[in-house]
């Protein structure tokens, strides 16, 4: 990084190396962490074996986290059409009998979704 009349000026590789940090902040990456893989940066190509580990490690922890989450935006789909269909209906009555195996298709899937594990 370099100083233009002490006003810090970021050149590309800073620039991605901050888009970098704020990806795997986002991405719930501890900082002791995202320090761990920006020194093994600094180390080179050897710790690439640790670098991808460590990618790997969290992809699969935001595979699982997106997941639960569409499980529990399924979960909202579902109840969102169900309460639209007991106003429409006045009643639960016709609803309760399509549980949980006679609903239309798309809300057949969300139902399914959100009711997995």
């Amino acid at each position: 990084m370099e100083r233009v009349s002490g006003i810090r000026k970021f050149g590309d590789t800073e620039i991605e190396a901050l888009r970098v940090i704020e990806c795997l902040k986002k991405a719930g990456m501890e900082i002791k962490d995202i320090r761990q893989f920006m020194d093994w940066c600094v180390e080179g190509p050897s710790t690439y074996p640790q670098r991808k580990a460590m990618f790997e490690e969290r992809k699969a922890h935001m595979e699982a986290e997106i997941a639960h989450m569409n499980r529990a935006l399924d979960m909202l789909k579902f109840k969102c059409w169900y309460y639209e269909q007991a106003i429409q209906d006045g009643s639960e009555d016709r609803l309760k009998e399509l549980i949980p195996d006679h609903l239309p298709e798309g809300i057949q899937k969300a139902y399914e979704n959100a009711h997995s594990c």
